[in-house]
């Protein structure tokens, strides 16, 4: 009587063969819808100020370099907007700090009764709800958004979470230290752009979260 053993011993190496090809079918599938969404993220960063004219009653400033810092006040300077709101700042670090960081002369009585320096956000979802409290306390509507231009894909969908029907203008700055128009040819720059195409991801889940809640 022959032996059952090597037909069992093949069907089970049969199905362990299946099994292995449908999880390689499956990781292969989350990676081309992984690497689709982060192809698609990259369309978002802006390459240039789309509308650098158009005053708006406030401008906000999301810390993270001089070069941000720069831009704001000389925005500010010219006129662009009343009232100016640096957010994220250091606790320690006073406006005169700011300034001195920002490399623009300001006249006293623009430095003093214009710009307000936020001191609670630690991250995005935080820049938002403080400017959402600035806002609603002092009258602004519309703002001009002043960040970095791979950063500014989330700052948008946060702020716009955060300041349901505001008109919110995006100014980016493209800081020399992240190319993120050829971030696959730099190892910083593509850790950088893909570490914020997955927080771009995790604020976008929150955010239908939030509206299937109802907040």
């Amino acid at each position: 009587m022959r032996s059952s053993r090597p037909v069992f011993r093949r069907r089970r190496g049969e199905g362990l063969r299946r099994r292995f090809a449908r999880l390689a079918g499956a990781f292969l599938l989350l990676l081309l819808i992984w690497l689709g969404g982060l192809i698609y993220f990259t369309t978002l960063i802006p390459d240039s100020v789309a509308d650098p004219t158009t005053a708006t009653d406030g401008i906000v400033v999301l810390t993270g370099g001089s070069d941000r810092l720069h831009e704001g006040l000389q925005l500010l300077a010219d006129g662009k907007a009343k009232r100016l709101l640096i957010s994220g700042v250091y606790h320690e670090a006073s406006l005169d700090d700011l300034l001195r960081e920002g490399r623009v002369e300001l006249s006293p009585p623009l430095r003093d009764c214009c710009i307000t320096i936020g001191y609670r956000a630690g991250n995005t979802l935080g820049n938002a709800t403080e400017t959402a409290e600035w806002a609603a306390a002092n009258g602004v509507h519309s703002l001009r958004l002043v960040t970095a231009d791979y950063h500014m894909p989330r700052s948008l969908l946060e702020f716009s979470h955060a300041l349901p029907g505001a008109q919110i203008i995006p100014h980016p700055v493209f800081p020399d230290d992240v190319k993120s128009k050829e971030w696959w040819l730099w190892s910083g720059a593509g850790g950088q752009v893909v570490s914020e195409y997955h927080k771009y991801l995790a604020a976008l889940v929150r955010s239908w979260i939030d509206r299937l809640a109802g907040r």
